[in-house]
């Protein structure tokens, strides 16, 4: 099987040794995406709906570059930093993906890259 490497300018650059996806036959594995610009490569200010906005903004942004949508997303993986922010994390991703969703964890986590509080990956197959 060989594997591609997904990389897109319109999604932040990874920030250590990974991709921002690699597809592995009809499968895209996605690194998870904080609320970095991808053209400045600042993180986002504001609330965490704002943050989770960028995040699946990015998202899509790989998605795309890969070929797909996130209408193809099988799987997302949320981590937060309090879970407090669980039904707005869910009223965002509800902007981004339509029934029948993918299967998803939500996570609490003590804390994500660069102060974030919020990142998320995924797995998308293609048809």
């Amino acid at each position: 099987m060989t594997r591609q490497i997904i990389a897109t300018d319109k999604a932040p650059a990874a920030i250590g040794p990974y991709s921002q996806a690699v597809r592995a036959g009809n499968t895209v594995y996605f690194s998870g995406q904080i609320p970095l610009d991808p053209a400045t490569g600042t993180m986002v200010e504001g609330d965490i709906a704002m943050q989770a906005r960028r995040v699946f903004e990015n998202l899509k942004a790989v998605a795309e570059a890969a070929g797909g949508s996130l209408d193809k997303i099988v799987r997302v993986g949320i981590y937060v930093t309090n879970l407090g922010h669980f039904a707005t994390v869910n009223e965002v991703m509800a902007e981004y993906f339509h029934a029948p969703y993918p299967a998803r964890s939500t996570i609490e986590v003590s804390a994500l890259p660069k102060c974030s509080d919020v990142e998320v990956d995924a797995v998308m197959v293609l048809d």
